[in-house]
This record gives structure tokens, C-alpha cells and sequence, in this order.
């Protein structure tokens, strides 16, 4: 059963087509990836879906309600939350306000305005809770500017699922991070998400090795249109994707790896 369906959106800036005629479904319980080349439509695809833009045409439908117009918040407080390409935190506020405060957005307390947060005794557990999840609970009291870019990364997507959504959307969620957090901000998403009851997680992400790793499905999208859908399997063996998506450079090192590989 498909939680997020997306029907012939399309969305243009000027003369600029962007996006045009998408069409796909996401399943829950699936990690689908968004790959493709810079300028492919990725993260206008996602403003899109998050409500920051409205598609020309089309319709987007998530857990059963048309979205196609909702503003972001409303669509946030119905289960849909996503994270940036650039990290978007409160650097000056800690590590648990940063949490407390994304936690308020899915809170029955939001509008309470006259109260401190502190003194939202619920909506600070639950912080503290996701902060656990996360591994980030030793660093609560730690002012966010202080923490390492990984560990930033990770907060980030702490204050996405800390609004209890029901679908997760990661714009390249490992950006600017070494190797070793890359996989190790991978593996506390997956752990987290499953524990937090998350359904689905949609991401843009550029490392080819976590796209083929650690997803179910991956969307290629080049030119604002959909080249190609599929599992990690099929999408790595399609020579005019991968060279597509990844220029002529890092194709023939792809395939010279594949080639040695099968041999």
C-alpha cells in the first residue's frame, strides 16, 4: 500500500521546466533513493512534496489525503517530515532544545505560547527519548555549534523524526561527512526509524556505495523527468543510468569495478 503517490507533477520557474510528469508511489516499510546529476530536480522534487512549492500540475497524496496545496506545517503535523541539503539546526540553542523544539511541532502543546519549553515536561522526554535513539543523549546539554559536522548531520535527522512523522524525507543526509560517519549516520537512521515506528524514508543521496547499501528502491531522475526505477540491483547494472547520473569519469570506474567483480 503506497503512502506517498505522486501523479503527473510537474513544476516550472520561469521558462525552466523542472520537473515534469512524475509519477510514482512509495511503499512503507522501503528505503527508496533519489539519485541523479546535479540540476536533475532532486530537491525541488522534495519542496514540492514538503509543501515549501506548488506543483503547475499534478496531484501529491500522502497516507490517503490530497496534500497537493498544504502548507509545510500542516503537512509536517500529518506525518511527513524532511531534513535539508545544508544542515538546518538552532546553533546557538543545545543539542535537547533543538529537540525540544522540534518535538513541539507534533505536540497538542504547539500553541501554547506563554509557557516555557522546559516546562513541557512530555514533550522534553520524548526529545530526550529520540536524543537516545540517536546516540546525541551524552551531548544534550552541548550547545549545537559545538557539535561535530557528523554529529550535526545526525541531530538533524533527530529533529526530523523527533515529529513523530510517518514518512522521512533525507536531502543527501551524509553531505560533508567522512566515510566512517557516512555509514555510521546510515546505520542510526535505520535503527532509529524502525524503533520510532517511521514507515517509509525517502533520501537524496550522491554516494553510489550507501544508495546500492542500504536501499530498497532507487528513482534515477535526470532532467526533471524519471529515467529509470527500480531495486539497487537492477538501477547498478543499467550502463545509461549509472553513466547518466554519474558522469563519464566515475562511470568507467563503476564499471571497471563491476566488470572485476563478476570475474
Amino acid at each position: 500500500m503506497a503512502i506517498l503517490e505522486l501523479e503527473n507533477v510537474g513544476k516550472s520557474f520561469g521558462g525552466l521546466q523542472v520537473l515534469s510528469q512524475i509519477n510514482f508511489g512509495i511503499e512503507e516499510g522501503r528505503i527508496t533513493s533519489v539519485i541523479g546529476p546535479n540540476g536533475a530536480g532532486k530537491t525541488t522534487l522534495f519542496n514540492v512534496i514538503t509543501g515549501l512549492y506548488a506543483p503547475d500540475t499534478g496531484s501529491i497524496r500522502f497516507a490517503g489525503a490530497d496534500i497537493t496545496r498544504w502548507k509545510p506545517d500542516h503537512i509536517t503535523r500529518v506525518g511527513l517530515a524532511r531534513s535539508f541539503q545544508i544542515t538546518n539546526i538552532f546553533p546557538r540553542f543545545t543539542v535537547l532544545e533543538n529537540l525540544i523544539l522540534a518535538a513541539q511541532t507534533a505536540s497538542r502543546k504547539r500553541w501554547t505560547i506563554f509557557a516555557r519549553a522546559e516546562k513541557l515536561r512530555d514533550v522534553e522526554e520524548h526529545a530526550y527519548m529520540v536524543l537516545e535513539r540517536v546516540g546525541l543523549d551524552a551531548k544534550a546539554r552541548m550547545p549545537a555549534r559545538e557539535l561535530s559536522h557528523g554529529d550535526q548531520r545526525h541531530l538533524e535527522i533527530a529533529m526530523a523524526i523527533a515529529t513523530n512523522p510517518k514518512l522521512v524525507l533525507l536531502d543527501e543526509p551524509t553531505s560533508g561527512v567522512s566515510t566512517s560517519d557516512k555509514n555510521k549516520i546510515m546505520e542510526t537512521l535505520v535503527s532509529a526509524s524502525k524503533k520510532m515506528g517511521i514507515k517509509s524514508i525517502i533520501q537524496v543521496e550522491h554516494d553510489m556505495d550507501l544508495v546500492f547499501s542500504y536501499s530498497d528502491r532507487v528513482i534515477a531522475l535526470v532532467a526533471g523527468k524519471v529515467l529509470a526505477d527500480g531495486t539497487p540491483e537492477k538501477i547498478e547494472k543499467d550502463e545509461e543510468v549509472v553513466c547518466t547520473v554519474m558522469g563519464q569519469k566515475e562511470c568507467f570506474k563503476t564499471f571497471s569495478s563491476l566488470l572485476n567483480r563478476e570475474s
